[in-house]
């Protein structure tokens, strides 16, 4: 909560801009070992573009943490910007909330993965008291 309440300013000012809101490896076509392009567009919305990263901490670091950590590079062609860190644990650790709310509506019988992940976000971030997940590393 000290880690939200303190990072909140962060979030205005910031630009609003249409986002997939669901970008993980699962929502991602690939062919022949490249990308093609993203499906499962019901989730959209409009929002500050570094939300759409969010999903990089409970789907996509469990499938692949080169994938992850080539997500975010390969988006700032390997130059982030200074906030993108704060606003990316920001915008994880409001969520994990509203995820154990999502999970018990939608898909009950995944509570317990999803608490599990949850727990791993924790780790990543050594419990918010950093906001650059451990498993990102150059």
């Amino acid at each position: 909560m000290i880690f939200t309440n303190r990072h909140l300013p962060l979030i205005e000012g910031r630009p609003n801009r249409f986002q997939h809101d669901d970008f993980h490896p699962g929502n991602l076509l690939v062919h022949s070992g490249a990308y093609v392009t993203a499906i499962d567009f019901n989730r959209y919305d409009w929002g500050d573009p570094y939300h759409d990263f969010l999903k990089i901490a409970y789907f996509s670091r469990e499938i692949g943490i080169p994938f992850s950590i080539g997500q975010i590079d390969g988006y700032f062609n390997g130059e982030i910007p200074e906030d993108f860190w704060n606003l990316y644990a920001l915008y994880t650790a409001l969520t994990i909330f509203g995820t154990i709310t999502w999970t018990l509506e939608v898909v009950p019988e995944q509570i317990d993965s999803m608490i599990d992940r949850i727990r791993t976000v924790l780790v990543d971030h050594r419990n918010f008291e950093t906001t650059i997940p451990i498993w990102y590393k150059h």
